[in-house]
């Protein structure tokens, strides 16, 4: 217990000496895509937040070069995986011989919105993310394998419907049968874990706009995903990128689509309510 203490002080020690010592990215930039689409980068904190009165998008913690690559599509590296989207889309995949477009003829455009409300309740009351809903398409309608939570046909799927989404508010619904779901999001984001004995919100709402080695801390919003990393050259889904969190704090990650990641999902979701839709973004 006592080497838990130690670890935990340190940290926050170490996040109060590079607070002062570390300039902030531009902050004040303004993220306008492909010079003509605005995006709603802060807003004010939606009422269920309680330690925060503004909400801001991981954007504007990013080097100006990384701001950059998503202020142009051409650029932006993420757009390697919509196009595999698009491909997949027109695949024709499973017993009953049909791609997606076989029952969406309007094309990834009918699905304008739906990120933006995401996660949600479904029919049967239970908490469900687009992973799911894609997954659920492919078994039932298309007698296809479902995809694996975070590998590329996957995150690049989400990629393309989110992109549907870009620039519509998130509003992601907390009330009714969505309750007990987003308060145990709450709960596990607040809850300390892993040998660091740390939370959530000991980085994302105590230290964001601190550095912490090379990266710089933000809120943690989730409005931009699924996101290209730099990091990893690749597309990273929101559970994913949980899981990295867990691991980095050296905590056992929970299941990628788990009940635990789908709950922390809708109140993280829920924490960017106002904000815009960014997907796909790009990060560090």
């Amino acid at each position: 217990m006592g080497m838990y203490l130690l670890k935990t002080t340190a940290f926050a020690a170490g996040l109060a000496l590079m607070a002062g010592s570390v300039a902030q990215a531009d902050e004040g930039a303004t993220l306008v895509i492909n010079e003509e689409l605005t995006i709603a980068t802060t807003a004010k904190a939606p009422a269920h937040l309680e330690n925060i009165d503004e909400i801001t998008s991981g954007w504007i913690y990013r080097t100006k070069e990384t701001q950059a690559l998503q202020m142009d599509d051409f650029d932006n590296p993420a757009f390697v995986f919509v196009d595999i989207a698009l491909d997949l889309w027109n695949e024709v995949d499973g017993t009953e011989g049909k791609s997606c477009a076989s029952c969406h003829t309007d094309g990834p455009e009918e699905f304008a919105g739906l990120t933006a409300t995401m996660p949600r309740i479904d029919k049967d009351g239970n908490l469900e993310t687009l992973t799911e809903v894609v997954n659920r398409e492919r078994v039932e309608k298309m007698g296809a394998k479902p995809w694996k939570y975070s590998k590329t046909n996957m995150a690049s799927m989400t990629a393309l419907i989110g992109l549907q989404s870009r620039g519509m508010p998130v509003n992601v619904a907390i009330d009714g049968a969505a309750a007990p779901f987003w308060e145990r999001g709450k709960e596990l984001y607040y809850t300390r874990v892993g040998q660091l004995d740390i939370s959530c919100s000991n980085c994302h709402e105590d230290n964001y706009g601190v550095m912490i080695r090379a990266d710089h801390l933000s809120q943690g919003q989730i409005n931009g995903f699924p996101t290209y990393r730099l990091k990893n050259a690749k597309m990273n889904t929101t559970h994913g990128r949980f899981k990295g969190c867990m691991k980095n704090i050296r905590a056992v990650p929970y299941k990628e689509g788990g009940e635990e990641f789908k709950a922390i999902e809708l109140y993280l979701a829920s924490r960017g309510n106002g904000l815009t839709v960014e997907t796909p973004s790009v990060r560090n």
